[in-house]
């Protein structure tokens, strides 16, 4: 099929998803950021927070005079001539990159940090909480975890050339939205960033955001990796990345992943196949082709979809770096969790020991667990230490 044919393809298929999806979809007060009804008025106030506009205050964008900023280029241009495109977040400190009062909903969230993506730790606080319902590496949040850019296009994150991250879930709230980014590294970081939202009613029945971070290396023997563990409450889970470093040669994807809902204990009510078939993919992600010598050659095929992907294969470079890792996104967008009480995600590790016999795999993997629930939430348990948290 000849390019041109596939670009129009893949723009039909998005424009139909947006359409069904808009129509399941409840907006606010009539709002809906959807393909499906982008014609519709509403009465929503459209706001944005940015180092140009750090409350996101109607009118009070690009007020920032030279001198006053960590970059100075506009010094001879005077004020309104991107003045304070970015900030510096220095080191051991915490930025407070949004606060906002509401009701309202935050549509879109872009952010291209300097630095090691480990040591920059977001965190989301609804309506005035204790405890933030996000708290994630910059990295992870956006499907980045090996600190390499990699580029993901799907509906929920992208990640665009210049290490440009993006996302789109939608984060309605009542009271209050505060954001904070904390810089753990022992460097400056600088951060450009954009918070883009509206200020309207929401509905009795919206959830509140969530997304966890985890960790751990090397995964104990015969254990599962937990996901996320402490779900209390009515909603639904949306979305599941990995970070996926193999210790062992050979094949690491046959474990399966299970949900546990409202009360079940030693057996699942969703109960996966295999870890790629939980990605949407099959037969170890691998695509068989000839070599210069004629020959047959396998090798990890990365894609990125609307709702799943194997966005980043590193393959090691033969000399220290020589681990293959792996980054895996599914978004859970027409196909949500749903749970009434109660949620807990495992994922197992396994590989193949000769004989056709499952070989129980220790590996680093790191996850992110994305969903939408009431509140209040059960606190996190205790985030990961900076020397946890580094890629070696």
């Amino acid at each position: 099929m000849v390019p041109c044919m596939r670009q129009l393809l893949l723009c039909c298929c998005l424009f139909l998803v947006a359409r069904v999806y808009a129509q399941q979809s409840p907006g606010f007060n009539g709002v809906d950021v959807h393909l499906g009804n982008l014609f519709r008025l509403s009465d929503a106030k459209t706001r944005s927070i940015s180092a140009e506009n750090p409350t996101g205050a109607k009118g009070e964008g690009g007020k920032a005079i030279p001198g006053n900023g960590p970059h100075d280029a506009a010094r001879e241009l005077g004020q309104g001539w991107k003045v304070r495109p970015c900030v510096t977040v220095k080191a051991g400190t915490t930025f407070t990159v949004a606060e906002i009062d509401g009701p309202g909903s935050i549509q879109h969230i872009w952010f291209t940090p300097t630095g090691n993506w480990r040591y920059s730790i977001l965190r989301f606080y609804w309506d005035d909480e204790k405890t933030p319902s996000v708290e994630a590496p910059i990295g992870d949040f956006f499907g980045m975890g090996w600190g390499q850019y990699a580029p993901l296009r799907s509906l929920a994150v992208c990640v665009n050339p210049g290490s440009a991250f993006n996302c789109y879930w939608p984060m309605p709230f009542r009271k209050k939205c505060r954001i904070t980014m904390e810089n753990i590294d022992a460097r400056d970081m600088t951060l450009f960033y954009q918070i883009d939202y509206i200020l309207t009613g929401v509905p009795p029945d919206a959830a509140y955001f969530h997304a966890q971070f985890r960790r751990v290396n090397p995964l104990p023997y015969k254990e599962n990796v937990v996901i996320v563990d402490s779900i209390r409450g009515k909603g639904q889970y949306v979305g599941t990345y990995l970070a996926w470093g193999v210790h062992n040669n050979g094949w690491w994807g046959e474990g399966e992943i299970k949900f546990f809902m409202d009360g079940d204990t030693q057996f699942p009510t969703v109960c996966g196949t295999g870890t790629e078939d939980y990605f949407c993919g099959s037969y170890d992600f691998d695509t068989h082709s000839k070599n210069a010598a004629g020959g047959d050659e396998s090798r990890y095929t990365e894609f990125n979809t609307p709702y799943t992907g194997l966005a980043q294969v590193i393959r090691g470079d033969g000399h220290y770096a020589v681990a293959q890792r792996f980054g895996l996104y599914r978004w859970h967008i027409t196909d949500p969790i749903r749970f009434d009480k109660s949620l807990s995600v495992t994922i197992q590790a396994l590989g193949w020991r000769e004989g056709g016999r499952y070989l129980p795999l220790q590996d680093d993997i790191a996850s992110m667990a994305f969903w939408y629930q009431t509140e209040p939430h059960v606190p996190f348990r205790k985030f990961p230490s900076k020397d946890a948290l580094e890629i070696d």
